[in-house]
């Protein structure tokens, strides 16, 4: 009785959409949104997957979640003249098929959204967010590059752009995908709501997360390792990109 009871407050707790706001709102607090204008230029924006899914029979087309806005995100910073490249990176876990990859589903939205392929790059390869970036720091020093936009979703910013930076790369966070805006609460808001119940999985999933990178040692200290010192600089002002 006493595990059931508890599972049950358990369950209430986390369902409550005032527990899950704060849970999000502190993750998402710590890199709110920029305008775009107010972004340095960079070398490229590096998006994330997570926000599509590639063309199942019997679609035809990209399947869009919730974190869609990643893509579109990286689409708005070309279009502003921020970035001359975009770099998709996403692959699919090692036990999916291949053509569950992301990054090429994510290639198709940016041209659908007037990105020029010539100005695209996949990272099709990655099974998470630590090879997102250790992976994006390869074709990067591929191409001699090292200033980039980070754009993902403010809940998964500060894991994400940890990560980056400790693998060397000079990220500026871009987020999108916020979850949690400005509300009134109510009494209503501490009754059980499914929506809730999924936002405060998300967020624990990420507090978790960062835990578990920063074990296996994937993440040195919150900003960047102390050898990649520079990574957690701003983009120079000698990285603009042309204004299109």
């Amino acid at each position: 009785m006493a595990l059931l009871v508890g599972g049950v407050l358990v369950l209430w707790v986390a369902s409550a959409p005032l527990v899950s706001d704060w849970l999000r709102g502190r993750l998402e607090g710590q890199h709110p949104p920029t305008r775009v204008d107010s972004l340095p230029s960079a070398e490229a924006a590096v998006v994330l997957g997570g926000g599509v899914s590639p063309p199942r029979p019997p679609r035809i087309h990209p399947d869009l979640n919730d974190a869609a806005d990643r893509v579109w995100h990286a689409a708005r910073l070309y279009h502003a003249g921020k970035v001359p490249l975009v770099i998709a990176s996403g692959g699919t876990q090692p036990w999916k098929r291949p053509d569950a990859r992301e990054a090429p589903a994510t290639n198709v939205l940016l041209q659908d959204w007037g990105v020029p392929g010539d100005a695209i790059l996949l990272e099709s390869k990655s099974a998470n967010t630590y090879e997102n970036a250790t992976r994006t720091a390869e074709l990067l020093d591929r191409r001699g590059l090292n200033c980039v936009l980070l754009v993902t979703s403010a809940l998964h910013m500060p894991r994400a752009l940890a990560v980056f930076r400790s693998a060397g790369i000079k990220a500026v966070p871009a987020p999108t995908d916020v979850q949690v805006g400005d509300r009134n609460y109510t009494v209503l808001d501490v009754l059980p709501d499914a929506g809730a119940l999924a936002g405060s999985t998300a967020a624990i999933r990420e507090y978790v997360g960062y835990l578990v990178y920063d074990w296996r040692g994937w993440i040195d200290g919150p900003a960047g390792s102390p050898n990649a010192r520079d990574a957690t600089a701003r983009c120079s002002p000698s990285a603009s990109a042309p204004v299109r």
